[in-house]
């Protein structure tokens, strides 16, 4: 998968998150209430949405993940997102598996989970 399409309503801290914090580049910005941004292969759509009640199609994710190519780029991640004031849901562990990761919310609301994952951190 490397695509997700997100609809926002905190639109511009949303996006200060994704472009500014994580290093998400823009591809394009066709309009003032949508926005492309990449990151290596993968994609992120981030929609205004400023409707009175969510649409029924419009879900949330349990949460989107980010991988990273060290498990020491968690904690570095860690403190710089903490350092942000971003509100962090999981300090950072390892997992059973050899992965570590910890999570957080977007301004938006969307859990965030940054990853070193073994298996694919080198397809990064």
């Amino acid at each position: 998968m490397r695509h997700i399409a997100l609809f926002v309503e905190n639109f511009d801290e949303t996006l200060r998150f994704y472009n500014d914090w994580l290093g998400m580049e823009i591809e394009w910005q066709p309009d003032e209430d949508n926005i492309y941004l990449c990151s290596g292969a993968d994609n992120l759509a981030i929609h205004r949405y400023s409707g009175r009640e969510r649409p029924t199609s419009v879900q949330r994710l349990d949460h989107l993940g980010f991988i990273l190519r060290q498990a020491e780029d968690v904690d570095a991640w860690y403190e710089f997102l903490k350092d942000k004031g971003v509100d962090i849901k999981a300090e950072p562990k390892t997992h059973r598996d050899g992965a570590r990761s910890f999570y957080c919310l977007d301004p938006d609301g969307n859990l965030v989970q940054l990853i070193h994952h073994p298996p694919i951190a080198d397809k990064v």
